[in-house]
């Protein structure tokens, strides 16, 4: 499913493009936007200021592109060669120890960049529009992600993917991910998708068969929590909003850049 709650005036996520805001833990206005009492950000404004954040161009097929040259590319860039050496650092320790490291990834965002589409619905979410988009599987790469995957799994670093993304489209994300060339772990072992029908045991304080009450928070540290269980140490998880990273179960949270909507 993609995430649920949308918020256009997250201006300080990354309305004042080029601000480096992202990184390990570090929290921005963004979390407090919601609750303002004073003026918001004019909405106007910050959809200039998002299109010129990421270098937004349409392309020949009137796909919306990021630029490899924007400011949001350069964050992205230092964001990944910090955990590249963390990685390295990380998996180096695990096999000296004789321990099993892995890394987790949210997929919307943090692997596969969905800008067309919040440009294309004004930054709203439709769910029939936003499983027709998904279906497509036809999402760029969030810039350096398909390497950091590769990296990792090249330390012998285990990598698995905790999604927001239904069950019924796993066919459209991996085909999607491989696309980009993330073709790593992409079985149902290492791909945790969101199951409302048939939620898994480990999620039974939040979820049954007939009542789905998990927050993102629940099922994504749940499912770490889970990862663990299997004898894992998750040295680092990466995403795009901070509940994706909230709730524990990981050494070390990376935060991606994205000012387009905001997940509580």
């Amino acid at each position: 499913m993609h995430k649920p709650l949308r918020i256009a005036a997250v201006a300080a996520t990354c309305a004042v493009a080029g601000a480096a805001l992202y990184g390990t833990g570090v929290a921005t206005a963004g979390q407090s936007t919601a609750n303002s009492t004073h003026e918001p950000y004019n909405i106007g404004v910050l959809v200039k200021d998002i299109d010129t954040y990421y270098g937004t161009t349409a392309d020949s097929n009137g796909v919306y592109q990021a630029s490899p040259d924007s400011q949001y590319a350069k964050d992205l860039a230092r964001l990944d060669a910090a955990a590249k050496r963390h990685i390295d650092q990380a998996a180096r320790k695990a096999h000296h120890r004789h321990e099993k490291a892995a890394v987790v990834f949210d997929i919307d965002d943090t692997l596969l960049l969905s800008l067309d589409y919040e440009k294309k619905t004004n930054y709203t979410y439709n769910s029939a529009s936003w499983a027709a988009y998904v279906a497509q599987a036809d999402r760029p790469a969030v810039f350096g992600s398909p390497d950091l995957v590769k990296y990792a799994a090249s330390k012998g670093v285990e990598v698995f993917y905790n999604s927001g993304l239904k069950e019924s489209q796993r066919a459209s994300a991996v085909e999607n991910l491989k696309k980009v060339g993330v073709d790593v772990n992409l079985d149902s072992a290492h791909m945790f998708l969101k199951d409302a029908a048939n939620p898994p045991a480990y999620l039974s304080d939040c979820a049954t068969a007939t009542a789905w009450n998990c927050t993102t928070v629940q099922y994504k540290a749940g499912t770490r929590k889970h990862i663990e269980s299997l004898g894992y140490d998750i040295v680092a998880n990466f995403g795009d909003q901070y509940s994706d990273l909230e709730g524990g179960y990981a050494d070390k949270t990376y935060k991606l850049p994205n000012p387009t909507y905001f997940v509580s």
